[in-house]
């Protein structure tokens, strides 16, 4: 695994403090556990899938928090009468964090597990003064009025 180090950067950059933890975060997580599908329907709905076989929901646990959406597994303790001996064990069960940084405006909207998957849906919610608006030329509204010229005079 390769491990970067920045520290040179933050010598001579001002403000970029977030883009490096992104950078240090996304490093750290490179285990590839669980795997993970992100699709995209349309603009504004996205799905995150999660690979989470042999988890129920009371051992899932899904947060938002400062724009960092966390996917935790964590297998209750099972009270073993008989301890199992596996010939083979493919199915991981091993406990998990999964972190995703959202943009700006996106919000969760449901989260269900079905058939081993977690599915997360997500939508984009743009406020209306963030989005772009026409504006007309020669409005109406605007033809009445005068324009006023300021006129500058020496001294």
């Amino acid at each position: 695994m390769r491990s970067f180090d920045f520290s040179p950067l933050f010598r001579s950059t001002v403000g970029f403090d977030r883009l490096f933890d992104l950078m240090d975060s996304y490093t750290e997580q490179s285990n590839g556990y669980p795997p993970y599908n992100i699709e995209r329907s349309d603009e504004t709905h996205y799905r995150i899938s999660l690979a989470v076989a042999g988890f129920g929901e009371k051992d899932l646990s899904i947060e938002v928090k400062e724009g960092v959406l966390t996917v935790t597994g964590q297998r209750g303790n099972e009270s073993e009468t008989q301890p199992r001996a596996f010939l083979y064990q493919g199915i991981a069960g091993r406990s998990f964090e999964r972190r995703f940084q959202l943009a700006e405006h996106v919000e969760v909207r449901a989260a269900r597990l079905e058939n081993g998957l977690l599915h997360i849906d997500l939508e984009r919610v743009v406020p209306e003064e963030k989005k772009p608006r026409r504006i007309a030329i020669n409005a109406p509204e605007f033809a009445s009025q005068e324009v006023k010229t300021l006129e500058g005079r020496a001294a």
